[in-house]
């Protein structure tokens, strides 16, 4: 039995979509905390339990069973995420699952400016103590946050950022789809491994691509963390937010997004989305 939890958001809704396309309805699990969201795996016959992080005792019922299970790192910024997590394989541990698959990212550490990679860190530092077998998806960062990250760059000709460095950009399409393919590969992977797209351009290349796709100039100002902070508070942005895209810049800046791994292309069979893909729409 493969359980996944989180199945109602974006990334491991679509794993699940991938998964049913290789293995019956009744071989698959979701967790959901809302059961009514995920009426359609229901409809097509994956069992349904409801449960949260925050619900040990829910938790543990609902991945009894599972020879793999799926966790979906937590999204909620005002929750402490590592305990969530240090709840969920509690859990785990507690019903006896096969191993653990965690949705983490590339650059997890425990000194990132990014917050998110901390989290991620401390929970591989979790599944490493908690004595179950283990992967952790180390995916690059998805390459639609460019949407936001890049500013309105169609309007302005200029891609405005507080610093610059490469970043393996990886369409979350492509990362779903590679979790899928691990999760059928009966325990081929264990521990880290890291899923991103072949190349990892800094923001100038990025800028460059973006004039090839509008066919027009389009430039990089890299206008330093102050002003770029000012400029997102003259917006309308709350500053927490604010400070927290900040953070992947820095990551950016330190290097912490720059490397590459042929592994996705490899589960894929194809070459991975680029970054041009996605500036193409």
């Amino acid at each position: 039995m493969i359980t996944v939890t989180g199945a109602t958001g974006a990334l491991n809704g679509a794993t699940v979509d991938h998964l049913l396309q290789h293995v019956p309805a009744s071989e698959l699990t979701v967790v959901v905390r809302d059961p009514a969201r995920a009426q359609r795996f229901a409809d097509l016959g994956v069992a349904v339990r409801r449960a949260g992080y925050d619900d040990p005792a829910a938790m543990r019922a609902a991945f009894e069973g599972a020879d793999q299970l799926l966790l979906v790192s937590s999204n909620d910024r005002g929750a402490d995420a590592v305990a969530l997590h240090r709840s969920a394989l509690d859990a785990a541990v507690g019903a006896g699952v096969g191993r653990v698959l965690y949705t983490s990212h590339q650059g997890a550490h425990a000194d990132s400016p990014f917050a998110p990679a901390r989290v991620h860190r401390a929970t591989e530092d979790l599944l490493a103590a908690s004595g179950l077998p283990w992967t952790s998806l180390r995916n690059g960062f998805y390459a639609h946050s460019l949407d936001w990250l890049t500013g309105p760059w169609r309007e302005t000709g200029v891609v405005t950022v507080p610093a610059d460095g490469p970043v393996s950009w990886t369409a979350r399409e492509d990362a779903v789809e590679a979790a899928a393919a691990v999760l059928l590969s009966a325990g081929r992977f264990d521990g880290p491994v890291t899923l991103t797209a072949t190349a990892a351009p800094t923001f100038a290349e990025v800028a460059d691509q973006a004039a090839e796709v509008a066919g027009r100039p389009v430039g990089l100002a890299v206008v330093g963390e102050e002003a770029w902070l000012d400029a997102q508070r003259a917006a309308g942005q709350p500053d927490p937010v604010a400070q927290f895209t900040l953070g992947i810049y820095r990551a950016a800046a330190q290097g912490l997004f720059t490397g590459t791994d042929p592994l996705l292309a490899e589960l894929l069979g194809r070459e991975p989305r680029t970054v041009r893909d996605q500036l193409a729409g």
